[in-house]
C-alpha cells in the first residue's frame, strides 16, 4: 500500500513538472483542435498564432494565460491575456536578527547571524493577446 502511495505521488510531481507544449495541449483537447480550419491548425501545431484565431486556438498554441483583462472598445467586448514567466535573481543577504523571520529577505525558522546565499524568483513579461469578440486582434512577445 505504501509503494502505491509513493508511485502515485511519484507520478503526480512528475506530471506536474512536465512542460505543455502545443501537442500535449492537442491530445487534452482534440475537440478544440478538431474545430479550427487547416490554417489554424497548422499555426497552433507550431506554437504560433496570427490575427483572426479563436481563443481555443491561442489556448492550444500558447497554453492558459497568467492573467487576464476585460474591456470594451467602440462598443465591442474585449479581453487581454498576459503571460508571464519568472527567472531567478541570485543574492546574498545579511541576516543581523535572532529567531524566526518571515521578510523577503529571510529563510523560514532560520536563526543566527551571517550572510547567506538566497535565489528569488522575480516576474517578467513574456506577451499579451488582445481579443476582439473572442478573435485575435493583436499580439505582441518579447524577444
Amino acid at each position: 500500500m505504501k509503494m502505491l502511495i509513493f508511485a502515485i505521488t511519484a507520478g503526480m510531481i512528475s506530471a506536474s513538472c512536465a512542460p505543455s507544449t502545443p501537442q500535449a495541449r492537442i491530445q487534452r483537447h482534440p475537440e478544440k483542435f478538431e474545430s479550427l480550419g487547416p490554417q489554424h491548425r497548422e499555426l497552433v501545431q507550431s506554437g504560433r498564432i496570427d490575427r483572426g484565431m479563436s481563443q481555443d486556438a491561442v489556448f492550444l498554441a500558447w497554453g492558459a494565460p497568467s492573467r487576464t483583462f476585460q474591456g470594451s472598445r467602440n462598443n465591442r467586448m474585449t479581453e487581454r491575456w498576459d503571460y508571464s514567466g519568472t527567472r531567478p535573481i541570485h543574492t546574498n543577504t545579511f541576516n543581523g536578527t535572532l529567531g524566526r523571520h518571515y521578510g523577503p529577505c529571510m529563510r523560514q525558522g532560520f536563526s543566527g547571524f551571517g550572510w547567506g546565499p538566497e535565489i528569488a524568483y522575480i516576474p517578467y513579461h513574456i506577451a499579451s493577446v488582445w481579443f476582439i469578440e473572442n478573435q485575435v486582434d493583436s499580439w505582441e512577445r518579447a524577444r
